[in-house]
């Protein structure tokens, strides 16, 4: 767990530096770092949806949301994806396990592995999914 509690604090270190450190301050840091990071998640036109739902909670114009969005959610969305490639944004179709059949087409059960394990088809990727 340690290394998770890290890296969102090396993640967020940015927003950290803008607080006077009082415990409110750093407290509303993670809160948008975490904020950032799900959203980040996140297909692009879901998470303009998701950012214009939240506005009337954060209590702003149009002018400063728009200026909030510029200048704190988007480059920290960069950020996690720029310290994190790829991690979490496998797209749907990456995402849909592959059976072996579809990997391996015509691999008769009792076949040898084409994955060359020296097992039976069935003994081995024929018995699962790969990811």
């Amino acid at each position: 767990m340690a290394n998770i509690a890290e890296s969102m604090e090396l993640y967020a270190q940015p927003l950290l530096e803008e607080t006077d450190g009082s415990q409110a301050q750093l407290q509303n840091a993670y809160s948008i770092a975490q904020l950032c990071w799900n959203l980040s998640l996140l297909p692009e036109d879901s998470q303009k949806d998701n950012l214009k739902s939240m506005q009337p909670e954060l209590n702003m114009t149009d002018a400063e949301f728009s200026n909030f969005c510029d200048t704190v959610i988007d480059p920290m969305i960069k950020r996690r994806i720029e310290m994190f490639p790829d991690k979490f944004t496998k797209t749907a179709e990456e995402k849909r396990p592959v059976a072996h059949k579809e990997k391996y087409p015509g691999t008769k059960r009792n076949d040898p592995c084409p994955c060359t394990s020296g097992k039976k088809y069935k003994k081995c990727c024929g018995n699962r999914a790969v990811v």
